[in-house]
């Protein structure tokens, strides 16, 4: 599959998707608090996704069961949700949605803290977050894939995180994962020209620990090899003759 440029139509269509992935993202945030099951947010993910007259991205995908991936604490990316499994005061929990709109998706993803929780927890969440910001400061016509990359890795690690390896960002349009790959650190070729009409899923998966990662018995969830605490954030973008707009945030 070679990279898309998409449109002004389908760049239209992905706004809207866009769009209501925020809104689902600014719900499931509001509702948040310990003793709610990883099931009941996926639950209410779901229930916002098709109020809109919207399809869950994830849903079946490759056999994934659920509408929200929800990994808590050293569950890096694609935990599953389940009835018993509660949040408590002082968990991080990742939650990453995509919807398809119109048979267009969107993806994103966010990091949210459960109560109070440490310093340590709420500084991993904050640099993950801007880290997304500061790779796509890169995002723009004339810069190589790789000036993204590269700015992501640089600035979480100036902090002793782990930048995990094992897991990129993607395109996306039509399906929600096309060419290229985007991962969160250098590599030694440039990567692909950025082009206006690119749609883009960027998104730090940034451990406190190191950045090696194992897969549990499910084949679905990543885990942190050290058993440190992992953030994810994540947006879908744009690239423009101006720069990135971001179409996964109000």
């Amino acid at each position: 599959m070679a990279v898309t440029i998409k449109s002004p139509r389908e760049i239209e269509l992905m706004r809207e998707a866009g769009k209501i992935l925020a809104k689902t993202h600014d719900e499931l945030a509001k509702n948040l608090k310990p003793g709610m099951s990883t099931w009941d947010i996926d639950h209410m993910g779901e229930e916002i996704i098709r109020s809109y007259g919207c399809i869950p991205s994830f849903k079946n995908y490759n056999g994934y069961p659920a509408s929200i991936c929800v990994s808590v604490n050293d569950e890096v990316v694609h935990g599953i949700p389940h009835r018993e499994h509660y949040l408590k005061e002082g968990d991080i929990v990742s939650l990453d949605a995509g919807v398809i709109y119109k048979g267009y998706h969107s993806d994103a993803a966010r990091t949210h803290g459960i109560g109070e929780i440490s310093g340590d927890a709420q500084k991993l969440i904050e640099v993950t977050r801007q880290s997304f910001f500061e790779g796509i400061k890169f995002a723009k016509p004339g810069n190589h894939l790789n000036d993204i990359s590269a700015a992501i890795q640089k600035y979480a690690e100036s902090f002793g995180y782990g930048v995990v390896r094992d897991l990129v960002g993607h395109g996306i349009g039509t399906h929600l994962h096309e060419d290229p790959e985007v991962p969160n650190f250098a590599r030694r070729r440039k990567g692909i020209l950025l082009q206006p009409g690119m749609t883009l899923a960027v998104e730090p998966m940034i451990n406190a620990g190191t950045y090696d990662v194992v897969w549990l018995d499910d084949d679905w969830t990543v885990v942190t090899d050290d058993g440190s605490l992992s953030a994810h954030y994540e947006n879908t973008i744009l690239i423009t003759e101006d720069g990135p707009e971001i179409l996964s945030m109000l």
